[in-house]
């Protein structure tokens, strides 16, 4: 296993996040890979490097030009307004819903980064760009190694990304690594990839982003939108539109489902792949699917996620797989290095 690392993620550290109505310590925090590169070293898996940097017009093939002007200068901007804010990290407060409009991009700083984002639960902090933009190029570093004949890579980096769309942040999520990593595989050469997102939320970012293609299938296993984040996307009976009708399968799944239930899930979604044959694959691979996770309602063990990387390892596939969520720091290293290591050693 190949593993490109973001040693800048770090850089990227907030203070709190909202949660039901509270300002809490952040959920998503440097430690989650922290842990995991420890137990990645401890098993002796594989190599782990640096990325090397892709351009801005890499990035601008999945998000919007005036999005990513606005993440690259989005401290600067918070800072000259009050230098006080340099203690603080910024945080949406209004944004604009049915019936206004988003096509003007307001000179107003809080109104530009409601017009950029989701959700209150993300903060914006000093070293956010830098983190996300060294994370996007793990992902695309990763989709490469696959073209240059890897069998399996990993991108080690947070913040995650399946919850950012073309124009948007929200759910910990500011550059869609997933959807940056199946793009350049298209760009390098494949003629269809696919995507697999295993975490416990939807990646609404990446479904918004494919949702009209026919090059890119994008299948979520995830827990109900109808009482769980991102609420609002992901439901069974979005399929896809114009050239992109079939190309999109949501399976969710209800709260305190069972990993009977989650693995009969994932045969369905493994029965989707093999039919849309792509060149290759690229994994969300969040673990907040595990028992103990605090944001999570399904019960999978430990033991689990060696199954899961076996049963993509038969899938066959060229697969890249990109760090989500997984909330559980005590044990999310031994939860996603078991993924990783059940592909590695299936047979």
């Amino acid at each position: 296993m190949l593993t490109f690392y973001n040693e800048h993620h770090a850089q990227h550290r907030g203070r709190h996040e909202m949660f039901r109505g509270a300002l809490v310590p952040c959920f998503e925090k440097p430690e989650r890979v922290d842990m995991v590169l420890a137990e990645f070293e401890r098993r002796g898996l594989g190599r782990i490097v640096t990325p090397h940097g892709v351009s801005l017009v890499s990035l601008e093939r999945i998000h919007t030009p005036r999005y990513l002007h606005f993440l690259r200068n989005a401290w600067s901007e918070w800072v000259a307004l009050d230098e006080a804010n340099a203690d603080k990290d910024a945080f949406p407060s209004v944004w604009p819903i049915r019936g206004m409009r988003s096509d003007i991009e307001p000179d107003n700083f809080a109104a530009r980064m409601g017009l950029y984002s989701m959700d209150s639960g993300t903060p914006l902090t000093a070293g956010t760009w830098i983190a996300a933009k060294t994370g996007a190029d793990c992902a695309v570093n990763a989709a490469h190694a696959l073209r240059l004949g890897e069998r399996g890579t990993f991108a080690l980096t947070r913040p995650p990304g399946h919850h950012a769309g073309a124009d948007f942040f929200g759910g910990y999520c500011f550059l869609n690594n997933a959807a940056l990593a199946a793009q350049h595989l298209l760009d390098d050469g494949a003629s269809k990839v696919a995507i697999l997102d295993i975490d416990y939320h939807h990646g609404n970012g990446t479904q918004s982003i494919f949702y009209g293609r026919n090059d890119v299938l994008f299948i979520s296993i995830h827990a109900d939108p109808r009482t769980e984040y991102p609420f609002y996307l992901g439901h069974a009976n979005e399929t896809g539109e114009g050239e992109g009708t079939g190309y999109n399968l949501n399976l969710p799944l209800a709260a305190g489902s069972t990993p009977a239930q989650w693995f009969l899930a994932l045969e369905s979604a493994c029965v989707k792949l093999a039919s849309f044959a792509p060149d290759a694959l690229v994994v969300s691979l969040g673990v907040d699917t595990f028992a103990g996770d605090p944001l999570s309602s399904f019960a999978l063990q430990s033991g689990d996620f060696l199954r899961i990387g076996e049963r993509i390892a038969h899938t066959g596939l060229p697969t890249a797989f990109v760090f989500e969520g997984g909330y559980a720091v005590g044990e999310i290293g031994i939860n996603v290095v078991n993924v990783l290591e059940g592909f590695e050693t299936a047979n």
